[in-house]
């Protein structure tokens, strides 16, 4: 089974961060085992912020393998930068589930909530396009520290949300199914992020804890979400 990170800078990570990619990439080892399960993407890099490129290599835990640091993820790209790659990476991959973390960085910068759902779209169609039978499970977008301070922000947010949903709905298809995942349980942008937006450890676990319950609840994927003894 050939699993497919698909984001923005959350799930990128920055130079020194563990990723939740490398959380959930923990997770299937432990249920699923090494030689049943590959983790592809066109890219493998953090961000690297004092360089400003996403070229990073400088992952918290050297010992992640290179083939397990495959993503489609960037710092700063949304679904409007993900929606004409997904195609091309899902065919070259043979990409059979994608985990996708997108959203905030469109309503923070590029498209309103009409658009951005518009573009998610897109995304579902090429990817559905490039391998008729995939499997996706997409996160809602969490408020960040902006909302707080930003009512219309905030209120895009929510509506995108709503937005999202009823487009999971739209297009289901028991051929190719999308799950809508939560918020993740008790996630709380003061305890769980570095900077208001962006996880730190604790909300590394607690992402990749809810896309692993969703696969285990839905799919009978992995099992549950028991977070390795870090540093």
């Amino acid at each position: 089974m050939r699993f497919m990170f698909v984001g923005d800078s959350m799930t990128i990570g920055r130079a020194g961060d563990f990723t939740w990619r490398y959380r959930m990439w923990q997770h299937l080892r432990a249920t699923l085992g090494d030689g049943s399960f590959e983790i592809v993407g066109p890219r493998s890099a953090l961000y690297d912020t004092a360089g400003d490129t996403s070229a990073g290599q400088a992952y918290a835990d050297p010992g992640f393998p290179a083939p397990a640091r495959r993503h489609l993820a960037g710092w700063g790209e949304g679904w409007q930068h993900m929606a004409p790659l997904i195609g091309p990476a899902v065919r070259e991959t043979g990409a059979d589930v994608l985990l996708v973390s997108l959203g905030l960085i469109d309503l923070g910068f590029y498209t309103k909530a009409d658009q951005t759902v518009a573009n998610t779209r897109a995304f579902i169609a090429a990817a559905r396009e490039a391998r008729p039978g995939i499997r996706m499970v997409l996160l809602p977008v969490i408020p960040n520290v902006r909302a707080e301070e930003d009512a219309p922000f905030a209120a895009e947010v929510a509506r995108f949300n709503e937005l999202l949903a009823k487009t999971v709905a739209d297009l289901a298809d028991a051929a190719s199914p999308i799950l809508l995942a939560a918020r993740p349980d008790a996630y709380d942008i003061h305890r769980d992020t570095y900077d208001g937006t962006h996880p730190n450890a604790s909300g590394e676990h607690r992402l990749a804890g809810e896309f692993a319950a969703v696969l285990h609840q839905a799919w009978g994927i992995g099992g549950p979400y028991r977070p390795a003894v870090d540093a």
